[in-house]
């Protein structure tokens, strides 16, 4: 009999860390929806927010993709007669208007300043050819961040002009296109005569199933504990009965 309580430590010991972990991974999963529903409320309020002028270029080091992303503003912008810089595009979740892979047309243009400040102009499908126009555009666009470099993905094909990665500062390199801002503008409006490049309002289509999956969790500690609870009731059971 001494040796049926010790035969009982280990499976106490694994199921219990087995609960503990499953358990946590529930409580993580709560915490994450909290985040997923602060990051939508927070990027709700900045689409919906009306356009402001673009931050002064000394407040520029102080802006960052966490402060300032998807922030809603207006320019007065002078577009470069150069190429323009295709970014792929399969898909995306904040442009529910793109059904098929594309890309997005990347330019720079300058300030009343002088500065430069890169524009996604807009989607066009894989077989559009035409350059976007050159000259003075007054748009509204919202502040974005670039992408950061994938290990396992060239950021762009040999000769510069198709990207695969969203970096206004590698396209500007690879185009000459000089010092341009930490962030470039996600093109809101006007549409252009032709409807092409076709830029587009953003909007919050982001998932959030944390709560099933921390559910998922739960339930799945709370089976552990009622299997492991019958199977221990078998083992006090064969344990009270009598040896023969």
């Amino acid at each position: 009999m001494t040796d049926q309580p010790r035969s009982l430590f280990m499976p106490i010991v694994a199921t219990s860390a087995a609960f503990v972990v499953l358990i946590g991974l529930g409580a993580w999963q709560l915490q994450r929806k909290e985040w997923k529903e602060k990051l939508v409320d927070s990027m709700t309020a900045r689409f919906q927010s009306p356009p402001q002028n673009l931050p002064a270029p000394d407040k520029w080091p102080e802006m960052s993709a966490e402060n300032s992303e998807f922030l809603r503003v207006k320019i007065d912008a002078d577009f470069w007669p150069t190429r323009d810089a295709y970014a792929y595009i399969a898909g995306s979740a904040l442009r529910d208007d793109i059904k098929s892979p594309g890309y997005f047309v990347f330019r720079p243009a300058k300030l009343p300043d002088g500065r430069i400040v890169v524009v996604n102009r807009g989607y066009v499908p894989l077989d559009h050819t035409a350059q976007s126009q050159s000259g003075k555009v007054e748009l509204t666009g919202y502040l974005r961040w670039p992408e950061p470099k994938s290990m396992f993905v060239s950021s762009s094909d040999a000769n510069g002009e198709t990207w695969f990665v969203r970096d206004q500062r590698a396209m500007a390199a690879a185009g000459g296109w000089g010092e341009v801002a930490p962030f470039y503008i996600d093109q809101e409006a006007p549409v252009p005569e032709g409807g092409l490049p076709r830029p587009s309002k953003l909007q919050v289509t982001l998932r959030n199933d944390h709560l099933g999956y921390a559910l998922t969790w739960f339930g799945l500690a709370a089976v552990l504990a009622g299997v492991f609870a019958a199977w221990l009731f078998s083992q006090r059971c064969k344990l009270a009965q009598p040896a023969e």
